[in-house]
């Protein structure tokens, strides 16, 4: 019986009861290191095929949501670092802007730019990551060790800009804590010189190499309209071939001044979501270098918050020497600071797809109700749809290019 025949075989339901006594059943995770979370897949194999799967979720869940309401604004902003931990500046400026939203308040460009410097890097490193697990899964290690250099620099620019490396919570509502310094600059604009290169070699290692495509072509494809069923946005949509990208459908951040491409690919499968996200990565180092020439034209080179004094803390050498300023810190800090009554949404393109914070106020201090549309969460759904049939390596793989991040499933 063919690869084909057994996929449709096992899809419509034609095995006996007879036939099912003659299955194995096995757990992948949610300890297997092929998982890359702590999340389960329980199989049930006719040899190296896969009959059935079913997933666990819930091993790490930390109930994010609820603790959320019962934190000041200020505090939740930790948590959305424990979501997609992988790009975790993305969560935290996705975050900033559904307050600001809530607040009304409106952000200088300069603001808008530095954000957008630093979202675009959180989305390099989470699709750099991404792919060379693909190639680990596949039997090519070297690209992955290669590449981590670079996720590691993009760590040493977060932690000059912030302090903090892998959970950062960078920024503020209404901006940053403080200014990039010269040092932040000169790494940033030293990545975009060396990192097209490192980026052109890693795809010459893999992208036409005869292993690799037979390993991912056909494999994990996924129809568009089946995609848009189960909700798919961000690379795994694009790669089924379909145009969306929230930075373009509905901007934010003044990313419709920015001029990029989106790209798309035909058959949904691993070989296409690997290609979206590494052309999904020059885009962005495009985006950077066009915000950094934006931030040059602009007079003002000191502005990075937002002239809102009820969140924007005031600077240190004020609070440690003015008493105003010291109060104005600590009622931001402690939360003490009313919320209008509201109920908003926003989204934003994070390396996953579209990551929406639901946010509902009653006029308190912290959140009457918050909801995080987490990506992964969603598309992982369709994980049993995608796999059954196919080869038990084949499902490894699968879920290495979808980028399942068990933080996003246990929110």
């Amino acid at each position: 019986m063919t690869f084909g025949n057994y996929t449709d075989y096992y899809k419509k339901d034609l095995i006996s009861s007879e036939e099912r006594k003659e299955f194995n059943t096995l757990n992948v995770g949610p300890t297997h290191p092929a998982t890359h979370g702590v999340f389960q897949n329980v199989m049930l194999m006719d040899g190296e095929f896969i009959v059935e799967t079913e997933q666990t979720i819930g091993y790490i869940h930390r109930a994010f949501e609820k603790i959320a309401e019962r934190r000041p604004f200020y505090q939740i902003t930790p948590l959305t670092d424990r979501l997609n931990y992988c790009s975790a500046p993305l969560n935290n400026m996705g975050w900033h802007m559904t307050v600001e939203k809530l607040l009304g308040i409106e952000t200088p460009k300069r603001v808008d730019y530095l954000r957008i410097v630093v979202m675009e890097l959180a989305r390099i490193s989470d699709h750099l990551i991404c792919n060379s697990v693909i190639g680990v899964d596949s039997g090519a290690l070297t690209g992955f060790t290669y590449l981590f250099q670079d996720r590691e620099f993009i760590y040493e620019i977060f932690e000059e800009i912030c302090g903090s490396r892998l959970t950062t919570n960078m920024g503020r509502i209404g901006g940053f804590e403080r200014n990039f310094s010269e040092k932040a600059w000169d790494k940033i604009k030293y990545f975009l010189k060396k990192y097209p290169s490192k980026l052109q070699e890693f795809e010459n290692l893999l992208a036409r190499n005869r292993i690799f495509m037979d390993r991912t072509i056909n494999v994990g494809s996924f129809p568009a309209d089946r995609a848009l069923a189960y909700g798919f946005t961000g690379p795994n949509l694009r790669a089924c071939g379909v145009d969306y990208d929230v930075r373009v459908m509905n901007p934010y951040c003044s990313y419709e001044e920015f001029d990029f491409i989106v790209p798309i690919g035909q058959n949904g499968d691993t070989y296409d979501r690997f290609m979206v996200r590494q052309e999904e990565m020059r885009q962005s180092l495009s985006i950077i270098q066009q915000a950094i020439d934006k931030l040059d034209l602009l007079e003002d080179k000191d502005t990075y918050f937002a002239k809102d004094p009820r969140f924007v803390l005031p600077p240190k050498e004020k609070v440690y020497n003015n008493m105003e300023a010291l109060i104005w810190h600590f009622k931001i800090v402690m939360g003490e600071t009313d919320i209008p009554v509201g109920e908003v949404y926003h989204s934003i393109e994070a390396a996953n797809g579209e990551l929406g914070f639901y946010l509902v106020s009653d006029g308190g201090r912290t959140p009457s109700r918050l909801h995080f549309r987490r990506p992964s969460f969603i598309y992982y759904q369709a994980y049993p749809e995608m796999v059954t049939g196919s080869m038990l390596s084949d499902a490894v793989l699968t879920m290495s290019s979808m980028n399942v991040i068990a933080g996003e499933l246990d929110a």
